[in-house]
């Protein structure tokens, strides 16, 4: 069965950093374009930045409230994502969710995802 893990949810102080994973297993994931998504309470969920892949290299496009403080990268030998979170705020608290959809160009809506993880909550303090 194909799933996807995250971890390094935490809480952390206005500032900080934090560094999430999220683990594929069932599939190798180094031709599918992936994503970092984040839900607040009583908001719906959105996109922080999502990752495509061409054949001149890998894609990125981060959401404007991200930009400058957060880096995805992916680890394939691992099968593994990462979301390198600095200068973290409080606006930045939400559970956070990696996704995968199975084709290789780069998808900005939530509906686009195939395969999602279970979360992680993120919480920075004032």
């Amino acid at each position: 069965q194909v799933q996807l893990v995250e971890s390094g949810g935490g809480l952390v102080q206005a500032g900080g950093s934090l560094r999430l994973s999220c683990a594929a297993s069932g599939r190798t994931f180094g031709s599918y374009a992936m994503g970092w998504f984040r839900q607040a309470p009583g908001k719906e969920r959105e996109l922080v930045v999502a990752l495509g892949i061409s054949r001149t290299g890998d894609h990125t496009y981060y959401a404007d409230p991200v930009k400058g403080r957060f880096a995805i990268s992916r680890d394939n030998a691992k099968n593994t994502m990462y979301l390198q979170m600095n200068s973290l705020k409080p606006e930045d608290t939400a559970v956070y969710y990696c996704a995968a959809r199975a084709l290789a160009t780069m998808a900005l809506s939530p509906t686009a995802y195939d395969l999602w993880g279970q979360g992680t909550q993120v919480t920075v303090s004032s």
